[in-house]
C-alpha cells in the first residue's frame, strides 16, 4: 500500500520521513495554503532525500519515492512550468478541475503521474468519479470543508465509502493519524493512504515522532494480516 505524506517543507523531515517508509512525499503548489512550498524549495528538500531514480542503480538506503506536486485552480502553463522545474514525478489537482482539464495537463505531462482530489461531502458526490477514470492514474478521497481544500484534519465517514468501487487506485485522505489510521483500514481497503495534518505540530511542520507511530501502527496491521493469512494455509493442510 501506498503512504503519502503531504505537506512537507523542511529538507530534514522530507529525509526522515522518506527513512520512515514513506512511499511518496507531497508538496503544496498553492500560495495560499500555509503549506506551501516554492520551486526553489521543492528542488532543495528533493535534493536531501535518500532516492535513486529510474534506470539508476540502487544505492545504500536509498529507493524510488514519488515526489507529488499539488495544485488547485491553477493553468496547464504554470503546472508545466513547475514540474519541468523540479524533481516532481507526480501531479495532484485538488480543485474542481474537470475531465478535459484533467486531459489537458496529461497530453501536455504524458510521462507525470495525474492524481485528481475530490473533496467528499456525501455518498451522491462519488457519482461524478466514473467520468475521470480515463483520464487520470488515481483519485484521493479527502473531507469536504467549505473553507480549505484540505489539511483540515476532518475524517470522512467511512462508512459510506464501504460499496466504494473505482476502476483505478484511489488513496483515502481526511483527518487520518496514527491513532485511527488502523481503523480506517479495519473498514476500508484503499491503495493508499494520504495525510497531512494528522502527522504535524503545526502547517507544515511535521512530528517526526507521530510519523513513526504512523508505521508502527502500519506494521503491526500488515504483520497480524500475514500471520492470519499464514495460519490459515497452516489449518488448511
Amino acid at each position: 500500500m501506498r503512504v503519502k505524506i503531504c505537506g512537507i517543507t523542511r529538507p530534514k523531515q522530507g529525509s526522515a520521513i522518506v527513512e520512515l517508509g514513506a512511499t511518496a512525499l507531497g508538496f503544496i503548489c498553492v500560495s495560499a495554503s500555509p503549506r506551501y512550498v516554492p520551486i526553489a524549495r521543492i528542488v532543495e528538500i528533493c535534493r536531501t532525500l535518500p532516492v535513486w531514480g529510474a534506470g539508476e542503480p540502487e544505492s545504500q538506503g536509498a529507493r524510488e519515492i514519488d515526489l507529488i506536486g499539488v495544485f488547485a485552480k491553477t493553468s496547464v502553463d504554470e503546472i508545466c512550468r513547475v514540474v519541468e522545474a523540479t524533481p516532481l514525478t507526480g501531479v495532484q489537482l485538488h480543485s474542481d478541475e474537470s475531465p478535459e482539464y484533467c486531459q489537458h495537463v496529461r497530453s501536455h505531462l504524458p510521462h507525470v503521474e495525474l492524481i485528481k482530489a475530490f473533496r467528499v461531502r456525501r455518498a451522491s458526490d462519488l457519482d461524478r468519479l466514473s467520468d475521470y477514470c480515463d483520464v487520470v492514474d488515481a483519485v484521493l478521497l479527502d473531507a469536504y470543508d467549505p473553507q480549505h481544500l484540505g489539511g483540515t484534519g476532518k475524517t470522512l465517514n467511512w462508512e459510506s465509502l464501504q460499496t466504494f468501487q473505482f476502476p483505478c487506485p484511489w488513496f483515502l485522505a481526511g483527518g487520518l493519524n496514527p491513532n485511527n489510521v488502523n481503523l480506517a483500514l479495519s473498514q476500508l481497503t484503499p491503495d493508499g493512504i494520504d495525510l497531512s495534518s494528522g502527522v504535524e505540530r503545526s502547517p507544515g511542520d511535521k512530528d517526526i515522532e507521530k510519523v513513526k507511530r504512523l508505521f508502527e501502527a502500519l506494521r503491526d496491521r500488515f504483520l497480524e494480516g500475514e500471520q492470519g493469512r499464514g495460519g490459515a494455509r497452516e489449518r488448511g493442510r
